[in-house]
C-alpha cells in the first residue's frame, strides 16, 4: 500500500534524525569539549528523553539555538535556512497537519539538500525519496492535461501564414510525454561512477548525443586530450562558476570519453578536437572520481577485498590502482598525514594515463574545519595534500587533476567553507587553467538540444521566416520594444533559441538564477521541461515560446517557480491564484469583461511576463539595489508576437494597475510582490465603507479645517446643509459646498445650492435683497466636470453685498 504524503514527510525526517545525530552531537563535543552533555541540556531544558534519544525536532532545535556558536562556520546562511523550514515542518507534522504532494517534495528536498551539507549517507535515500513523488507528480499533471485537452477545443490564432512552434519542431519522447523526472536534469559524478545513473547522464553515447560541445567545453577536452596522450596540454583545471554553472556536466563529459566507451565519430566535433590536438585516437585512463559530498570524512569506507579507506589520497589511490594502488599510500592513509608530491607522483607515473576528478571539494573540506580526530585527516593536513597533488599532477606527463570550485555563498556554506576556498585557491591557483563556463548564447544550445529534437531542413526554414517577420514587426513598432532588439545580433539569438525567445531565456538566467538554489542550467532544464510538455499538450499556437505563455495555473512550472521564491517570502502562490493564473483571478475576470484583452488573453499574458521579470527581486533582500520593477517595452517584448498590436498590451498594464492586489505600478515600471499596492489597499479600504460613513468624515474634516479660516473672510461655513446655515449680513464668507452637492454640467447639485444660499435669505433681517448672476463654479481638482465620481464638494463664495466672486 503506498505511503501518505505525511507518512513520506515521517520517513524523511526519520532519514534527517539518522544523519544529523553524530554531526550535531560532533560539533557540541568540538566547541564546547567536556560540557557538550550539559550545553545540550540547557538547550532542551531537560528533556531526558530528547537527550537520550533526539528526534529530528530536538535536533534541529540542538542547531537552532546555538547556531552562531556552533553550526555557521560550516554550514552558513544556507544552512541557517534549511534548519529554519525544517523546523516548520516538523511542527506541522508533529501537529498532524495535511502535506499535498508538492510540500512533501519540499520537504524531502529541503531535508537532502541539509544532509547533503554534511556528507551524510542517508542523502541518497531521501534524494530517492524526493525524485519518486517528482515522477508521481508529473504523471498525475499528465492525466489531468490529457483530460483537460480532450474536453476543450484548442483555438489557433493565424499569424499571417506562419507556423507555431509546436509544428516546426518536436520535443524529446520524454518531455513531450512528461516522463522525465527531475534526475534526469541533475548530473551526479558519484551515481555515474557508482553505475547508479540513467541512460542520460550513465551511457556515454546517450550522454554525449544530448551534450552540445561549446567553446570552453572543446577547449577542456581537447587540453584534456593532450595531457591524458603525453603531448602536452594543463595538468591542472579549475573549474568555478555560479551553482548550477555547468561544472558537474563537463567533468562527466571528461569521464566518459576517457573510458573507453565512446567512438569519436560518433560524437559531433569530436574528430575535429582530435584533429587540431593532433591526437591520433582517445587514450583510454584510469580515472579516480571523488565527491565530497558523498565520501563522509566522520567514518571509515570498506572495500570489498577488506580494505578501510579512510582519507581522500587513500580513496584516489584505490580507486586508479585497486589494493596496490591503495599500498602505495596505506601508512599515510592510516595516520591521516598527507602523502608527499614524491609519492603521489610514482602512484600517477605506475597508473597513467590518469584522470583526477574532485568534485565538491569545498563541501568536503567545509565538514573538516575544526576537527582533530577524524578518520579523513585534519583540515591542514587535507590542504596539503592539495598542494602536493598538484605539484605532482604537474612532474607526471599523462596525469590530469581537475576540480570545481564553487562561486555562491550557498555551495561554500560559513567561514570554514570560506576559509577553504580561500586556501584551495591558493594552491590550486599555481598552476590550474581556469575553465570557461557556457555563455548564455551557448546555454541556448545546451536547452535546446536536451528539450527537442533536432530540426528538419523544412523545420530550418520554417524557423528563418518566423524569426524574419518578428524582426521585421520589431522594426515596424521601434518605440514599443527594447531598443537591443533592433540589433543584427538579436536575429542570431533568436535563431540560437528557437523555439524560445531569447527573452524568456534572459529573465531566467538574469533574475532567477540569482536566488540560491535555482541552478543555471539544471534549474532552467528542469522548468523549460515542465513548460515544454504543458504547452505541447494544450496544443499552444504561439510562433514562440514567450514569457507570456508561461502555464501558472495549478501544475509543473507553477510549482517549479514558487517553491524557489518560497524560501525566501512565502505569499507568491496567493498572488499567482488571485491575480494571475487562478481560477478567481483578477486577469482572467478583466478579460471577461473586456473583449479586446480576451480575443488575445492579453492580460494573462502580461501578467504572467511580468511575473517572471519581477517575483526574484521581490522574494529575495540580496536585490534591493537592483531598479524595482520592469519597463513595459520590455514587458511588451515576453508577449507580443507579429500580427498584435503593442498597444493592446500597453492597455493591459493599465488596466492590470488598477484592478490587480499585488501588481504594483510606478512611471513606467511594473512588478508583482506579496504585499497588496496601495491603489487596491484604497479601493478594498473604500468598499468596506458605507458612503454615509465616507461623507460623514468627508463633512468632519471640512469642518475642522474651516475653524482656522484665512482672515480674509468674516466667516468660513463649511458643508451647510441651506441658506439657513450661512447668516444674511454684509460680510465677506466663504462657503465649502458640502460631499453632497457635487458639480456637473447639468442639473447640477452645487449651483442649485449655491443658488438657494444665495437667494434665500438666511437667520437675521434680509440686507440684500439684490445679488448679481452667478459664476460657474470652477471644478475642484480631483472632481469631474461630467458629474461622474469622485462627488468632491464645490465651493462658492457668498457676496452678501461684497459682489460675487
Amino acid at each position: 500500500m503506498a505511503l501518505s504524503n505525511r507518512e513520506i514527510v515521517g520517513r524523511g525526517l526519520d532519514l534527517l534524525k539518522a544523519g544529523l545525530r553524530p554531526f550535531v552531537e560532533r560539533e557540541y563535543r568540538r566547541v564546547y569539549g567536556d560540557d557538550w552533555a550539559k550545553e545540550m541540556a540547557e538547550v532542551l531544558r531537560g528533556d531526558r528523553y530528547s537527550l537520550q534519544d533526539p528526534d529530528a525536532q530536538a535536533l534541529l532545535k540542538l542547531m537552532d539555538h546555538r547556531w552562531t556558536e556552533v553550526f555557521d562556520e560550516k554550514l552558513g546562511r544556507w544552512g541557517r535556512t534549511l534548519v529554519k523550514e525544517l523546523i516548520e515542518v516538523r511542527n506541522r507534522w508533529g501537529h498532524q497537519n495535511a502535506f499535498s504532494l508538492e510540500d512533501a517534495h519540499r520537504a524531502l528536498d529541503s531535508i537532502t539538500r541539509l544532509l547533503e551539507m554534511i556528507a551524510a549517507d542517508e542523502a541518497r535515500e531521501t534524494d530517492r525519496m524526493a525524485r519518486e513523488l517528482l515522477r508521481r507528480r508529473y504523471e498525475e499533471d499528465a492525466r489531468r492535461e490529457a483530460e483537460r485537452r480532450a474536453s476543450e477545443p484548442i483555438q489557433v490564432l493565424a499569424h499571417r501564414g506562419l507556423p507555431p512552434w509546436r509544428e516546426v519542431v518536436t520535443p524529446h519522447p520524454d518531455v513531450a510525454s512528461g516522463r522525465y523526472s527531475e534526475a534526469e536534469f541533475a548530473a551526479d559524478l558519484a551515481q555515474v561512477h557508482k553505475g547508479e545513473a540513467g541512460p542520460e547522464y550513465g551511457d556515454p553515447e546517450e550522454f554525449f548525443r544530448r551534450t552540445y560541445l561549446t567553446k570552453g567545453l572543446s577547449r577542456l577536452l581537447q587540453s584534456a586530450l593532450k595531457r591524458l596522450s603525453g603531448a602536452g596540454g594543463d595538468p591542472v583545471v579549475e573549474l568555478q562558476t555560479a551553482f548550477g554553472g555547468g561544472k558537474t556536466h563537463s567533468m562527466l563529459a571528461l569521464y566518459h570519453l576517457f573510458g573507453g566507451r565512446v567512438n569519436p565519430k560518433e560524437v559531433p566535433g569530436l574528430e575535429d578536437l582530435l584533429a587540431e590536438a593532433d591526437i591520433a585516437q582517445v587514450p583510454v585512463a584510469r580515472r579516480a572520481v571523488f565527491v565530497g559530498t558523498a565520501f563522509s570524512p566522520a567514518r571509515t569506507h570498506p572495500k570489498p577485498e577488506g580494505l578501510e579507506v579512510r582519507t581522500l589520497w587513500g580513496e584516489i589511490a584505490y580507486q586508479l590502482g585497486g589494493v596496490e594502488g591503495y599500498r602505495m599510500v596505506e601508512e599515510e592513509d592510516r595516520k591521516g598525514v598527507a602523502p608527499g608530491s614524491d609519492v603521489l607522483k610514482a602512484l600517477f607515473d605506475r597508473y597513467a594515463p590518469a584522470l583526477i576528478l574532485i568534485d565538491e571539494w569545498v563541501a568536503f573540506l567545509r565538514n573538516l574545519y575544526g576537527e582533530t580526530d577524524l578518520p579523513a585527516g585534519t583540515f591542514d593536513q587535507n590542504l596539503t595534500f592539495a598542494q602536493a597533488l598538484t605539484e605532482a599532477a604537474k612532474r607526471s606527463p599523462r596525469t590530469l587533476v581537475v576540480a570545481s570550485l564553487p562561486a555562491s555563498d550557498m555551495e561554500v556554506g560559513g567561514s570554514g567553507g570560506r576559509e577553504a576556498l580561500i586556501r584551495l585557491q591558493n594552491v590550486v591557483g599555481r598552476l590550474e587553467s581556469v575553465w570557461q563556463p557556457a555563455t548564455q548564447d551557448e546555454a541556448y544550445e545546451i536547452v535546446r538540444r536536451r528539450l527537442f529534437l533536432p530540426l528538419s531542413e523544412e523545420g530550418y526554414r520554417q524557423r528563418d521566416a518566423v524569426v524574419r517577420e518578428f524582426m521585421r514587426y520589431y522594426q515596424e513598432n521601434k518605440g514599443e520594444f527594447p531598443s537591443e532588439v533592433l540589433d543584427p545580433n538579436y536575429e542570431r539569438r533568436m535563431k540560437a533559441a528557437y523555439p524560445i525567445h531569447p527573452e524568456l531565456f534572459d529573465r531566467l538566467y538574469e533574475d532567477w538564477s540569482t536566488l540560491e538554489g535555482f541552478q543555471r542550467t539544471r534549474g532552467v532544464l528542469r522548468l523549460m521541461a515542465f513548460v515544454v510538455h504543458t504547452l505541447w499538450t494544450r496544443g499552444d499556437p504561439s510562433l514562440l515560446i514567450l514569457p507570456g505563455n508561461l502555464p501558472l495555473d495549478a501544475g509543473g512550472p507553477r510549482y517549479e517557480l514558487v517553491r524557489h521564491l518560497s524560501r525566501y517570502q512565502e505569499g507568491f502562490d496567493q498572488v499567482v491564484d488571485a491575480d494571475i493564473d487562478g481560477p478567481n483571478a483578477k486577469a482572467l475576470i478583466l478579460e471577461r469583461e473586456r473583449p479586446a484583452l480576451a480575443r488575445h488573453h492579453a492580460a494573462r499574458r502580461v501578467a504572467r511576463a511580468v511575473f517572471l521579470a519581477t517575483a526574484p527581486a521581490a522574494a529575495s533582500p540580496g536585490q534591493a539595489h537592483r531598479p524595482k520593477g520592469v519597463q513595459g517595452v520590455r514587458v511588451k517584448l515576453g508577449v507580443a508576437q507579429p500580427g498584435e498590436s503593442p498597444s493592446l498590451f500597453t492597455d493591459a498594464l493599465k488596466a492590470l494597475s488598477d484592478r490587480l492586489t499585488y501588481f504594483h505600478a510606478e512611471g513606467d515600471r511594473y512588478w508583482f510582490e506579496t504585499r497588496p499596492s496601495l491603489n487596491r489597499l484604497a479601493q478594498d479600504r473604500m468598499a468596506s465603507l458605507e458612503e454615509h460613513e465616507a461623507m460623514a468624515e468627508i463633512v468632519a474634516r471640512l469642518q475642522a479645517w474651516a475653524r482656522t479660516r484665512p482672515p480674509l473672510f468674516a466667516a468660513v461655513h463649511a458643508a451647510p446643509s441651506g441658506s439657513g446655515d450661512v447668516p444674511d449680513e454684509p460680510a465677506l464668507r466663504l462657503v465649502v459646498l458640502p460631499p453632497t452637492a457635487p458639480y456637473s454640467k447639468e442639473n447640477s447639485e452645487a449651483e442649485r445650492l449655491a443658488r438657494e444660499i444665495l437667494e434665500r435669505p438666511g437667520p437675521g433681517p434680509k440686507a440684500l435683497p439684490e445679488h448679481p448672476p452667478l459664476p460657474r463654479p470652477r471644478c475642484h481638482r480631483g472632481t469631474r466636470p461630467d458629474g461622474g465620481e469622485p462627488p468632491l464638494p464645490g465651493l462658492a463664495v457668498h457676496p452678501r453685498g461684497q459682489g460675487a466672486a
